[in-house]
């Protein structure tokens, strides 16, 4: 048994992003850890939550669901304030992850991937996918943990979740998709969403996992609702578009090749 750990910044992105990988990982017998390093205070804040309950309550409580669903063992939290999109007013707020001192979050993770004898880490590339600050601090506090623990002698295997940016345009082409979202186009940070496919050097199957990845999702109905993109999607049309998750590693060649990292 290894003990694979993922690093994401907010609640949610661990369905998103690596939710078929973690199924897999846990299906084969493998301990996985869920970081979270936000709190997510600055998402959509649903109608009903209960009196003295706040959206970083719900968002907690929803990630403990979806971790259920994929079968997580264990999920720790960084303690950061979520940074709010580019530009934001809350990026300089106080505890925002985005203007941590990045040795001292590293220093909190690289303890965390010591404490549970982590073997392979994710992260994001280097743009955080699509230019979320907290998603590009995770990717800068996931390189530089794992260069902490190497300079200590501990080798960990470090891989970054991005998304498929040839294949999603070429998928869009293919069923006409004259929608707004363009991969092609600038993002949050002013880059193309995610990465193309000969910078990408794995393609992992969870074509098995779907189901659990759209469950998971569902769990973070605060921000995923049954009306939202992602819920709306025919199961079909779902398992097209998420049941291969990607990743790029380091002085690997690129071209999307099949494989696992388990």
């Amino acid at each position: 048994m290894s003990t694979l750990v993922c690093l994401h910044a907010h609640p949610d992105d661990e369905s998103i992003a690596t939710g078929g990988s973690i199924a897999r990982a846990a299906n084969e017998g493998h301990r996985v850890v869920l970081v979270v390093a936000t709190d997510g205070r600055h998402g959509e804040t649903p109608d009903d939550l209960a009196p003295g309950e706040t959206l970083v309550d719900r968002r907690r409580r929803e990630t403990e669901l979806s971790a259920d669903v994929l079968g997580v063992s264990e999920i720790r939290w960084l303690g950061f304030h979520d940074s709010g999109m580019t530009g934001w007013e809350q990026n300089r707020a106080s505890g925002a992850f985005v203007g941590a001192d990045l040795d001292e979050a590293a220093e909190l993770f690289a303890e965390i991937l010591d404490d549970v004898d982590a073997d392979v880490v994710t992260c994001y590339d280097w743009h955080g996918g699509y230019g979320h600050p907290d998603h590009i601090m995770v990717h800068r506090v996931g390189h530089r943990a794992v260069e902490l623990l190497a300079e200590r002698g501990r080798s960990v295997r470090l891989l970054e979740s991005t998304m498929n940016r040839t294949r999603i345009a070429r998928m869009r082409a293919e069923i006409s998709d004259d929608g707004d979202f363009d991969p092609n186009a600038p993002a949050d940070d002013g880059n193309p969403f995610g990465s193309t496919e000969d910078e990408i050097t794995m393609a992992v199957d969870v074509s098995s996992y779907v189901d659990q990845k759209r469950r998971s999702m569902a769990c973070h109905a605060s921000q995923i609702t049954d009306q939202s993109f992602f819920l709306q999607m025919s199961p079909e049309m779902f398992a097209m578009a998420f049941g291969t998750e990607w990743f790029i590693e380091a002085g690997r060649p690129g071209g999307a090749e099949p494989g696992w990292f388990m």
